[in-house]
């Protein structure tokens, strides 16, 4: 039996869950009643996530609804949030735990894991995903990818055998999922085309940034408490930091992955009040995104997380058109 035929989706068609509250209920939800599947982004507390996972689900009954656990900041708490939530899938991000995926399974979720590199697919794969999510370099959020979504495929296929594997990474149109289809794809996973709907938690400050977008980056400077590559659409902050190098001052990258580690253990609330207290003229920068509801000068000392399928997404569109847009329907 296929992912597709597990789940029961209607569509191949994967919204990314994209953290910090970006893709919260009304979006996943709405993108699992429309046939996709939708997933709720981790949050830093448990309780909030569980009980957005379960909104979701009442939003799309009767449809597979997945969560979204980013490995650097996934905690017990938030692994029972999955479970008692009654997700269907879980997707891990940046960091291997044969444990937690044990876990999962004893639990009976399903556990899809998102790699960039041949040895990371390896690595998911000996710990026991049942499936791959192969991220290419385009896609915007934290990447793990290195090279085109297209040209990572074949690798992860190969080394996936009887397990499938699906495509991140350049999603925007149905004919970008018909290439990933016809490439051997069991489904496409897409973030940009979900930020810009109308269920989307981002700030419509935000929206219209990536909406207008020429150009986006690939970048270190939102590193504060979590040290990977991004890409974003740029604003004030990297117009100011990026000018030598996209990645950022070189002193503020040491910094930012030193103390990560540190960083991480804080207390959600100290985090939420570093975020309101950055500025242009402090190159220090966490990775959440702007919300709606918050101070919209945030909009350009945030990371404005974006593929580099941005250019080609004209409008902000309900969550069900969206999928429908990307399955051709």
């Amino acid at each position: 039996m296929d992912l597709l035929d597990r789940l029961g989706l209607q569509y191949p068609i994967v919204q990314a869950g994209m953290g910090g509250g970006t893709s919260g209920p009304e979006l996943a939800g709405a993108v699992s009643a429309a046939g996709g599947l939708g997933t709720v982004g981790i949050v830093p507390d448990p309780q909030e996530m569980h009980d957005q996972i379960l909104r979701a689900r009442a939003l799309a009954p009767g449809r597979p609804v997945a969560a979204n656990l980013l490995m650097p900041f996934a905690s017990k708490g938030h692994v029972r949030a999955c479970v008692d939530g009654g997700a269907d899938c879980v997707v891990l991000f940046c960091g291997f735990d044969a444990g937690l995926v044990e876990h999962l399974h004893a639990a009976g979720l399903l556990v899809l894991q998102q790699v960039g590199t041949r040895a990371q697919a390896i690595r998911a794969l000996r710990d026991g995903a049942d499936g791959l999510i192969a991220q290419g370099i385009e896609a915007g959020g934290h990447l793990l990818g290195v090279e085109p979504a297209l040209k990572f495929l074949p690798r992860a296929l190969e080394v996936a055998g009887d397990r499938q594997v699906l495509l991140a990474g350049g999603i925007a149109e149905a004919g970008d999922v018909r290439r990933a289809l016809a490439s051997g794809a069991a489904a496409a996973l897409a973030g940009t085309r979900f930020l810009l709907t109308d269920e989307c938690a981002a700030h419509p400050a935000y929206k219209q940034r990536v909406l207008g977008a020429t150009e986006t980056i690939e970048t270190l400077l939102f590193g504060v408490a979590w040290h990977e590559r991004h890409r974003v659409v740029p604003n004030a902050a990297t117009e100011r930091w990026c000018r030598t190098s996209p990645l950022g001052p070189r002193p503020v990258r040491a910094i930012n992955r030193i103390a990560a580690p540190l960083l991480r253990r804080l207390p959600s609330s100290l985090n939420a009040n570093a975020l309101r207290m950055q500025r242009r003229s402090v190159p220090f920068y966490g990775p959440a995104s702007i919300l709606l509801g918050m101070d919209e000068r945030l909009v350009e000392v945030t990371p404005l997380y974006a593929g580099e399928t941005a250019g080609r997404i004209g409008s902000i569109v309900p969550a069900a058109q969206a999928v429908l847009e990307l399955a051709g329907a």
